[in-house]
């Protein structure tokens, strides 16, 4: 073997040793940091970070329906619990009517009967309206929720995404973000069938 082989090696044996033991310090410093979680009993030695994202998400979801009531709020439209939120949105989302059955499928909504409750709140606030086809209604934002939805819209963008565009995020790593946490909500939808059966 050539100086320049031995020598060429020598280098790569080294890095893969330094890269080793920069995992290796990855992985104790993993290990023996604090563990942020909400319920330590749940996060085992194996499953912690999934305890850690839990946590995480328990933590935005409410963060995320103060906003939700706040922002109505400020658009005008106080009244509303963050379940008529999101279903108001959602009957204007693509300007499409949508039956009960469509709105609680597309918001993962097992209890209809809670879909059905904010519906009659949003009909008796103007802000939608029923029309019955056969044994079907379908529901549309009136002129009045169209509004509503477009001051929360203009709401959103000038407190929300302003401060958005200060963190250090691109758009790749929130629609990676999004794919992620919907692909998480079909493990837990699978594990509630599975815990349905014991």
């Amino acid at each position: 073997m050539s100086e320049k082989d031995k020598t060429t090696k020598a280098t790569a044996e080294a890095t893969g040793r330094e890269r080793t033991d920069m995992e290796h310090s990855d992985t104790q410093g993993m290990d023996n940091r604090r563990k942020i979680v909400s319920s330590e009993h749940l996060a085992s030695d194996g499953n912690w970070p999934l305890s850690e994202v839990e946590y995480g998400m328990t933590v935005v979801y409410n963060a995320f329906s103060q906003w939700m009531v706040r922002c109505a709020n400020a658009a005008g439209i106080g009244e509303l619990a963050v379940l008529d939120i999101l279903i108001l949105h959602n009957i204007n989302h693509r300007g499409r009517e949508k039956r009960l059955n469509d709105i609680a499928f597309m918001l993962n909504i097992i209890d209809t009967h809670t879909v059905n409750y904010a519906l009659k709140k949003l009909l008796k606030l103007e802000l939608v309206t029923g029309t019955k086809r056969g044994k079907e209604i379908f529901y549309a934002t009136s002129n009045k929720g169209k509004l509503a939805c477009e001051e929360y819209g203009r709401v959103r963008e000038q407190c929300l995404l302003d401060g958005l565009q200060m963190l250090d995020i691109d758009q790749q790593e929130l629609a990676k973000l999004a794919s992620t946490l919907r692909s998480m909500s079909g493990l837990y939808d699978q594990a509630s069938r599975a815990a349905a059966s014991l």
